[in-house]
């Protein structure tokens, strides 16, 4: 039989063992966190090194000048920054709309025996490898774009002032505008899938209030689902760009791959991605593989300025909320 000293000793044993076990974890954690940020200072500081060659010889001009020679050394990421830019764009501009209505869809109206494989569906969509969007853009959806969607673009905005000039040239297929929606393919499952789960979350008991005093399925959305999940929304957002920004394989196949730059979206052009995986494997060390260091650098301050403008966006929508309440 236990003591009353016996159950003190024990209950202190049990009290530092929790507290170990508190502070393993507590500096496990901390280790994991740190290592994240140690390992993309490491990813900074190797571009910037190796970049550092090019950004000494052509300085900023390098980022605003469209130059690009191997033979002679001249080197400019204009082109590539604006092929990356644009297509993102694009994909971003035809993603978000359609993957909107997809998680509305599964999550208000869809009914209850589709729900999960349609849902299933959409998911599969993003397990698909980035270089089969790439053979599907080239062997199947450039042909019948060249064929029909290129000159319906013409037809329909070609004659338009000033916006005309986006929708003309020669139609082959590729280009810009190719594989800008080629990447809004890829992301849409991406964007689609994180809105739907974040729609799931919102408490029923609001959805069922806003129903009850009369609002439709659009008020339902705008005014209670997309407030209680604006985050969640711009994180999926950003998860998508962030994919499109980034891609290679895909954008390689249909982008057209020309170093020269175009008012025209039919016309073919490069990214910063695209530009990497083609001429990395042959660079020679010093300006041209310095250049191309220069372009992943250019990529990853693109990608930081993104996510950076959406996270101040975010807290200033926050605070604005917090001011009306």
């Amino acid at each position: 039989m236990n003591t009353p000293d016996d159950s003190q000793t024990i209950h202190a044993s049990k009290i530092r063992w929790m507290r170990l076990q508190d502070f393993a974890f507590e500096n496990l954690t901390l280790f994991f966190a740190t290592t994240t940020l140690i390992a993309l200072l490491g990813i900074i500081i190797s571009l910037a090194v190796s970049a550092w060659p090019a950004l000494q010889a052509f300085g900023l001009p390098f980022f605003y000048t469209i130059e690009w020679d191997i033979i002679n050394s001249e080197f400019g990421g204009l082109i590539a920054i604006f092929g990356t830019v644009a297509t993102a764009f694009i994909a971003i501009l035809i993603a978000v709309p359609l993957a909107f209505g997809i998680a509305v869809f599964l999550t208000e109206i869809c009914p209850m025996p589709l729900r999960r494989p349609l849902g299933t569906a959409v998911e599969l969509l993003a397990a698909v490898p980035s270089i089969i969007y790439g053979m599907f853009g080239l062997f199947v959806f450039a042909p019948l774009f060249a064929e029909y969607g290129q000159p319906f673009l013409f037809s329909i905005l070609g004659g338009l002032p000033y916006l005309g000039i986006l929708f003309t040239g020669a139609f082959n297929g590729i280009g810009i505008l190719a594989a800008g929606l080629i990447l809004s393919i890829m992301i849409l499952p991406f964007i689609a899938s994180v809105m739907r789960d974040v729609f799931e979350i919102v408490p029923p008991v609001l959805k069922e209030s806003a129903y009850g005093i009369g609002c439709t399925t659009w008020e339902v959305v705008t005014k209670i689902v997309l407030p209680y999940t604006k985050a969640g929304v711009v994180g999926g957002v950003m998860l998508g760009l962030g994919r499109a920004l980034g891609e290679t394989m895909a954008v390689t196949f249909v982008i057209g791959n020309a170093h020269k730059l175009s008012p025209s979206l039919f016309s073919p052009g490069n990214s910063i991605a695209s530009t990497l995986a083609n001429e990395f494997g042959e660079a020679e060390p010093g300006l041209h593989y310095a250049s191309l260091f220069a372009l992943g650098l250019a990529l990853f301050v693109i990608t930081l300025v993104v996510l950076s403008l959406a996270k101040w966006m975010l807290n200033r929508a926050e605070a604005k909320k917090g001011l009306k309440t």
